[in-house]
């Protein structure tokens, strides 16, 4: 993958349009005397969120609960739990949209690493690569994934027209993933590329604190069940892996629904390390919304059913993207900005699969050929 300190965005490409809108937005919160970061809804869910997935390991901790189907409940509840934690907690603070005190954003960041994954890491990837440089080839990790196509300019190879299939499969396996593989893989990745250096971190700490946090996550989260639960040990272990997949599965749904669409752009940088949008215009271009007006599925995803809003302005806290939306929508209108959204959950995720299949096959390629 390229340093992605050599891309370059237009600044001569529609500058007012940014300025305006965040005049705008400012003077919402402005108006209704309100802080852009978490409010008692939030702090609310928080505590909903973590308990929902520290309880049940509790309940199965502590022999409270003995009957197969409770404990399979538990499993259940855990992932759910977990998927909230990843959407609404850790995503927000790590974004430093949860609380103008820093060390707040960074207790509450680290609440990854009781799910399995290293908050530093993702950081790097989702704040740094994927906001910055969104559907951009070789320096968008969460498009660059290498065992599939999500991008017109990869190469396609022939196992790609089969992706459309096997997608879900490698999707539920993606928590599984980090926590046995990705962590390490990206720790190493980012030393060599100086990301990590450029967090204040060393390779020897950050890596150090992986291998300990990993070790302690795996004790508490499966080896005390296998040892305390009265379950054979491999049913034990199909409960967590199937915990992990159903997260994974979610997780991957709801942030691939938002980007690799039919109607979303995908961009490379030239040969002077420039693309040919604005910062703000290529988010628009590269985003799209759904499900908007759903809101107890807004409520558990973090609002990430606005992605635009989440896009343009990460260091807001999630429980404002529905009031900022109209804003955004009628500023891009004015301004001639796309602004791409699905009417559900479902309109998207279809339109996902249909971009998967066209990049697999190779349609996507002949269409853009047309």
């Amino acid at each position: 993958m390229a340093t992605s300190s050599t891309v370059r965005f237009n600044k001569d490409d529609q500058p007012e349009f940014f300025q305006e809108l965040r005049k705008r937005v400012n003077q919402h919160f402005t108006d209704k005397g309100i802080t852009k970061y978490a409010n008692n809804q939030m702090v609310f869910k928080t505590v909903f969120m973590i308990s929902l997935y520290i309880i049940p390991l509790m309940l199965m901790l502590s022999g409270v609960v003995q009957a197969t189907w409770a404990i399979v409940l538990m499993w259940a509840l855990m992932s759910l739990g977990m998927s909230g934690i990843g959407f609404s907690v850790m995503h927000d603070a790590n974004h430093g949209a949860y609380s103008s005190n820093p060390r707040v954003n960074d207790a509450l960041g680290s609440v990854i690493n009781l799910v399995g994954g290293y908050h530093i890491n993702w950081r790097i990837q989702h704040n740094v690569l994927h906001h910055s440089y969104t559907n951009v080839h070789e320096h968008d990790e969460d498009i660059d994934k290498g065992i599939m196509r999500f991008s017109p300019d990869q190469e396609r190879k022939p196992a790609f027209r089969y992706q459309i299939f096997y997608a879900p499969l490698l999707y539920g396996m993606m928590t599984i993933f980090w926590l046995v593989a990705k962590d390490f893989i990206q720790t190493v990745d980012y030393h060599k590329r100086g990301l990590l250096k450029a967090q204040g971190l060393t390779f020897g700490r950050a890596m150090t604190y992986v291998v300990l946090t990993k070790i302690a996550y795996v004790i508490i989260t499966l080896v005390l069940p296998i040892m305390i639960l009265p379950l054979v040990w491999w049913q034990t272990l199909l409960c967590f892996l199937m915990m992990h997949f159903a997260c994974g599965l979610f997780l991957a749904f709801v942030f691939q629904s938002a980007h690799v669409l039919e109607e979303t752009h995908f961009f490379k940088i030239d040969e002077s390390g420039s693309v040919q949008n604005s910062w703000a215009v290529h988010q628009l271009k590269t985003t799209a919304n759904f499900a908007e007006g759903r809101h107890f599925f807004s409520w558990f995803i973090g609002g990430l059913n606005y992605q635009v809003e989440h896009h343009l302005f990460p260091n807001i806290c999630h429980v404002h993207y529905p009031d900022i939306a109209p804003i955004v929508k009628a500023t891009a209108k004015e301004y001639g900005v796309p602004y791409y959204e699905h009417p559900t959950f479902f309109a998207a995720l279809r339109s996902h699969f249909t971009m998967l299949h066209k990049l697999g096959t190779g349609a996507y390629d002949r269409q853009l050929a047309a």
